[in-house]
């Protein structure tokens, strides 16, 4: 009789799926850019028709001349981005970042493949010129892939909660969270958490502990999934795990068989370092929320990253870089201590007294090229144009760092340019 009420009380559940569309917050554009078939038909033609406008304006400031080349460049782009359907993205993402600059934090000019985009350029999302330095829209938005524009934005650290509160205050509180995150056990912990527990000695445990491989990310489970793919000293360590959990008697085994259970649970939550979300409505209707502490000015959505994105909520990346902090210090102390005022975007990129500290490898503060191994590829190119310090940040990444060598010697005339 349980068995069947069980397979009755079964039966009764339905499919349940948390994918949905985006839900974008709503952007209020100016009256002259409405339109009256967006209210009929929900379309986006006054955010385009907006998006446009500001675009366009933009382009005015950042060139001299809008040639056939811009302006066909700036047209493919808005057509692609109307095709995606997300204009608001690109309107919410330009208002916080130009008042962030209004309350006077710094926004870093532009990170990942929106640099691409000649638009978020126009608009004030980033500060490279795309078309200057041949940089592909489509590693941002491919217009045979229609997907989510995701572009993260950096602000300097001491500044990035103003504006956090800002877009707060401009949608609500309710409308506004960060992102929980969950820590899991791994193999390793679990084990001395069950050695705690079951009041095993903690060298025991330690030991016990010992027998995980330590290569990144592997645990119980995975040394025993993927043994066959393991080093012979991994195997090794494996095996004895095996042959532990095959002997009940050993005196491992309750402390190991506990562990392998525990591990993949979670075990306590933090914050998402930079990610907030915006909804259109009360976020509580969307997804459970929490609070971080009893003082807390934000909610904390209890899906983590990967499921509110799928549950279609607006995730903005909001990172905090302590190099804008840094630069942002330096100019106001010349200021205070020279009278001068610099403008960091108007220094010449090809300031000799520049190259001769990368060329010397004195680097140190200076954002992805302050690490030691960098250092030293600085001190064998020599770089001696701006080129050479964006070929060296893109190469200095696994993958393409074995070419870094072939590059140098290229550059000073050792190899052959093919």
């Amino acid at each position: 009789d349980a068995f069947e009420a069980y397979t009755e009380f079964l039966a009764k559940f339905e499919p349940y799926t948390l994918k949905r569309d985006v839900l974008l917050p709503e952007f209020n554009i100016p009256e002259e850019f409405l339109s009256e078939e967006d209210k009929i038909d929900g379309g986006k033609r006054g955010e385009n028709a907006y998006l446009r406008y500001l675009t366009y304006e933009g382009a005015k400031k950042k060139y001299t001349e809008i040639t056939d080349e811009i302006k066909d460049r700036l047209d493919f782009e808005l057509e692609v981005i109307a095709n995606t359907g997300y204009p608001g993205y690109f309107l919410i993402v330009q208002d916080f970042c130009n008042e962030a600059r209004n309350m006077g934090v710094w926004v870093g000019p532009g990170r990942g493949s929106a640099a691409g985009s000649a638009v978020a350029y126009c608009i004030g999302i980033t500060n490279v010129d795309p078309i200057k330095y041949d940089l592909l829209f489509e590693r941002f938005l491919n217009p045979e892939r229609i997907s989510m524009p995701d572009i993260d934005i950096d602000f300097d650290d001491e500044g990035r909660d103003k504006i956090i509160k800002w877009v707060v205050e401009k949608y609500g509180k309710s409308n506004v969270a960060q992102i929980i995150t969950y820590s899991v056990l791994g193999g390793k912990s679990a084990i001395k958490d069950a050695g705690r527990v079951l009041d095993v000695s903690i060298a025991e445990t330690n030991n016990i502990a010992k027998l995980v491989p330590s290569t990144p990310g592997m645990n119980i489970a995975k040394a025993f999934s993927k043994f066959d793919k393991l080093s012979p000293e991994d195997k090794i360590l494996a095996q004895e795990m095996k042959d532990i959990l095959a002997n009940p008697e050993d005196g491992r085994f309750e402390v190991l068989s506990a562990a392998q259970k525990m591990e993949g649970c979670i075990r306590n939550t933090g914050i998402h370092a930079c990610g907030v979300i915006i909804t259109p409505e009360d976020i509580s209707n969307l997804v459970p929320i929490t609070i971080a502490s009893k003082d807390a000015d934000i909610l904390v959505s209890q899906f983590d990253n990967s499921v509110a994105e799928s549950a279609g909520l607006l995730k903005m990346d909001f990172l905090g870089l302590r190099t804008l902090t840094i630069i942002k210090h330096a100019i106001k102390l010349i200021k205070q201590r020279h009278g001068i005022d610099i403008n960091p975007d108007e220094i010449p990129l090809t300031d000799t007294k520049t190259f001769q500290l990368f060329q010397e490898g004195r680097t140190v503060g200076i954002f992805q090229y302050e690490s030691p191994g960098m250092q030293k590829y600085m001190r064998e190119l020599k770089p001696t144009v701006f080129a050479d310090l964006i070929a060296m940040n893109a190469l200095y990444r696994p993958g393409p760092i074995k070419y870094i060598p072939n590059f140098i010697n290229r550059k000073n005339g050792l190899e052959k340019v093919v």
